[in-house]
């Protein structure tokens, strides 16, 4: 008779747990939500510009004394961009390595789609590259100003706008707005899976959730470049 030891009853490591394809989507689906939540937070403050350059400034500069006087001038932002940084990565990462292992799983494509697949499940790949190019290019824009030549330090309100008078930023920030209401409509459902929380009974609510959100964040951020278009926001 084999006796179980202690050893045997050992929980796997976190590198079992990493190299396991549940490990892969568990942290794809943590770090799917710590963003989603970051990124309502960050809508709402968005739509701020439209009460005025003076609350708008005022709220970017909140951001960095956010904590005072126990966190220094910018500590707590610099912990939120940390915190998402490890969040973009861990999702990247995880998103990446699983499809390269579905597509050694199946080296020969599907001759037919997958029957009932939604637009925003085949496209989960390509919007997550979308994403992933328009973060480079919003840091660099509105964050270092790097591709900003009218960018001013100190002045975020003017940087809003004078980004969105110019026709390829409004393009640019759109179609990853409209990418990331896609990601985030099939995501969140995706991470309800992943993590236990969907059933047959809860399976319609999960959805609506997810619809919902992803419909507020897109229309939240879109609000922004067509105030500036508009002339709402000047």
């Amino acid at each position: 008779m084999v006796t179980a030891t202690w050893t045997d009853r050992r929980p796997p490591s976190l590198r079992t747990a990493w190299d396991s394809s549940v490990g892969k989507k568990t942290v794809m689906a943590v770090s799917g939500l710590v963003m989603v939540l970051y990124l309502l937070a960050h809508a709402f403050g968005n739509l701020k510009v439209f009460f005025g350059p003076g609350q708008f400034d005022s709220y970017a500069h909140w951001l960095r004394t956010m904590g005072e006087p126990v966190m220094h001038y910018s500590w707590t932002l610099w912990v939120i961009r940390v915190v998402m940084v490890l969040a973009v990565v861990a999702h990247t990462v995880s998103a990446y390595q699983l499809s390269r292992r579905d597509i050694r799983a199946r080296p020969v494509r599907y001759e037919h789609r997958k029957a009932g697949s939604s637009y925003a499940t085949r496209t989960m790949r390509w919007g997550g590259i979308i994403l992933g190019l328009f973060i480079i290019w919003h840091l660099l824009d509105l964050t270092t100003g790097t591709v900003h030549s009218g960018f001013q330090p100190g002045h975020p309100y003017a940087n809003v706008v004078s980004t969105f008078n110019h026709w390829y930023g409004d393009v640019i920030y759109i179609v990853a707005v409209c990418a990331l209401g896609l990601h985030i409509q099939h995501g969140f459902w995706s991470a309800a899976q992943t993590l236990g929380v969907g059933s047959a009974k809860r399976d319609r609510l999960i959805k609506t959730t997810g619809n919902v959100v992803a419909v507020l964040l897109t229309l939240a951020f879109v609000a922004v470049p067509v105030g500036v278009m508009s002339g709402v926001v000047k």
